[in-house]
């Protein structure tokens, strides 16, 4: 395949690193709602609560460590931060008390904060400007998050749902530690001086410990909170939304205050303003897409005949298997859609960025609706074929490939230099929120009828599609010949 060609060795290292820093996620995030409801024993909403808590908490401090990879650390000795973090987290996990479980995800979601804006954006420092092969090199390296996407449910969950859980847990954290050391061994010779030093250096240090600082206080509240303690009263939800925009105020005022620095330019603004606006349409995909860790993952458990008999064998399949189909398609469609992209762009049709972000959130609808008939089946006739939950994670993957690496690629080209982490974190956001919604929505799965449940995600994924089509012409204007 062409895209391989002439890539810099550095996207290779990135590449592996990154693939057992998702093995470990993925791992984790396939077992997490199956063992609070069948270990841990809590309530389905409970559960659906954690899980939004915990995902979008791992997309919002992203923003946190984009800032300080920015200003102080540089983002090489941020991915070091942010893997030890994590691998203490996952083994953490490996330990059932209940405070274990906790400080496990705090782990988890501040090492992520380090680790994950600042290897993309080490990603699109091995190129220069306009360098044709960036796209082609961010479609191998989401190709390395979906090959440990891939193998850490069957590794994970195998241990997890038939083992014991915390050997699933242990697992995940192995994954960590096969990733960092591979970082440490190999970024010197491979990566140079990119990303080494701070790219709008400060001498204000206690900036990042009073950010830190809130963000730890604002966690240990919530783990306290959902392990049952009152604190004060439950924290509505409305903190966590007004938490989020308040940090990104702060950090975008202590940029703009820097007297010293260039301002951004009118076209510089009006690019700005098209990553926000995108950002708020990933929303829409992303929170309907992550029901694939909870309500998706449920109704496997539960409406899903998962027996495949052969020959008079029998082996029922862990409901955590099919968190494997999602990055398995996208490894098989990943290298077609690059190719796509490219003879596309050469003839002159390539969809622009915005059209590719319709074309998802259609591609998503049509896997709701798949969706919308397996639970009308199940409630005439019982647990249905395993092949309507591919069939859904099927479309779901074809919408996912033609928004998240256009958008990573999207946000690294239309950002201004100085703010490169920042907007990468801005762009996470986007999954903070996502996660957040689409937990606190799969919390409602034992309540209501999950036809009408899947008709929910399927109505707010094709309004989106259209008001986005309708304002398309305008964000092709601000993009001011970005394609």
């Amino acid at each position: 395949m062409s895209i391989h060609h002439n890539q810099p060795k550095g996207l290779f290292l990135l590449f592996f690193v990154e693939m057992w820093e998702r093995f470990s996620y993925y791992g984790m995030r396939a077992l997490l709602v199956l063992y609070m409801v069948k270990y841990l024993m809590f309530s389905t909403e409970k559960s659906g609560q954690i899980y939004g808590w915990y995902t979008g908490m791992v997309y919002f401090t992203p923003l946190l460590g984009g800032y300080i990879a920015d200003r102080y650390l540089g983002q090489r000795k941020s991915i070091i931060v942010g893997g030890t973090l994590m691998a203490l987290g996952h083994f953490a996990m490996a330990f059932p008390p209940l405070p274990f479980f906790f400080s496990a995800l705090i782990l988890l979601i501040m090492g992520n904060g380090f680790f994950k804006p600042n290897i993309s954006t080490v990603v699109g420092q091995l190129y220069e400007e306009n360098d044709p092969r960036r796209d082609a090199g961010f479609t191998i390296f989401y190709m390395g998050i979906n090959l440990g996407a891939f193998f850490s449910p069957l590794v994970c969950g195998t241990l997890g749902e038939k083992v014991g859980w915390h050997w699933g847990f242990g697992a995940a954290g192995v994954g960590m530690v096969l990733g960092l050391v591979m970082y440490l061994w190999g970024q010197k010779a491979l990566l140079g001086d990119k990303g080494m030093k701070p790219a709008d250096p400060s001498d204000k240090i206690y900036v990042p410990f009073v950010l830190i600082g809130i963000v730890l206080v604002f966690l240990i509240a919530s783990a306290f909170q959902f392990s049952g303690y009152d604190v004060k009263g439950m924290i509505p939800n409305y903190i966590y939304a007004l938490l989020g925009v308040a940090i990104l105020a702060a950090l975008a005022y202590s940029y703009a205050a820097k007297t010293d620095g260039p301002s951004l330019t009118h076209v510089e603004k009006q690019r700005v303003a098209v990553i926000f606006i995108m950002v708020f349409f990933s929303i829409f995909f992303w929170s309907a897409f992550e029901q694939a860790g909870s309500s998706l993952t449920l109704f496997a458990d539960r409406e899903t005949n998962r027996v495949i008999s052969l020959f008079g064998w029998s082996w029922e399949m862990p409901a955590s298997y099919f968190q494997s189909i999602n990055p398995l398609l996208i490894f098989i469609f990943a290298p077609f859609f690059s190719k796509m992209w490219v003879s596309l762009g050469e003839t002159g049709k390539e969809p622009s960025s915005p059209v590719k972000f319709v074309i998802a959130l259609g591609l998503l609808a049509i896997g709701f609706v798949v969706m919308i008939a397996a639970a009308a089946m199940y409630q005439q006739s019982g647990p249905v074929s395993v092949m309507w939950l591919i069939g859904a994670y099927f479309f779901h993957t074809l919408g996912e490939l033609c928004l998240s690496p256009v958008g990573l690629s999207l946000v690294t080209k239309l950002a201004p230099v100085q703010f490169g982490s920042l907007m990468m974190g801005v762009w996470l956001l986007s999954s903070f929120a996502a996660n957040f919604v689409g937990g606190f929505f799969a919390g409602n799965y034992d309540a209501m009828n999950h036809t009408l449940f899947y008709m929910i995600p399927t109505g707010t994924a094709v309004g989106a599609a259209a008001i986005l089509l309708a304002i398309t012409p305008k964000l092709r204007k601000w993009m001011h010949g970005t394609h």
